[in-house]
């Protein structure tokens, strides 16, 4: 639901300069696979090893089979500029365009 979102709103979101990516703890071809299937016009990374999942508090440990729904505006100076840690798939790709 999240991801289709992002989808719909591809077009306003790249007019204000902002990139879409998705994150997992899928495979590259797991990820493939998903993004073929919902036409998803951005980017899906790979985090097999939980180690960004970690470094951004989507888990907390390794074992994790999931990561939290989390999402983080990074800015053009690399920075976070703002967290979403809390998210509700169903209304947060408004709240993105919304805010940025």
């Amino acid at each position: 639901m999240e991801g289709r979102g992002f989808r719909d709103l591809n077009r306003a979101l790249l007019e204000k300069n902002v990139q879409i990516l998705g994150i997992s703890f899928d495979t590259v071809e797991e990820n493939r696979a998903f993004a073929e299937k919902f036409d998803f016009p951005f980017p899906l990374l790979c985090d097999t090893t939980r180690s960004v999942g970690l470094a951004y508090g989507a888990c907390e440990s390794t074992d994790a089979q999931y990561a939290d729904r989390i999402s983080y505006l990074i800015g053009p100076d690399q920075k976070i500029s703002k967290a979403y840690e809390k998210v509700d798939p169903s209304k947060h790709p408004e709240e993105v365009l919304a805010g940025v």
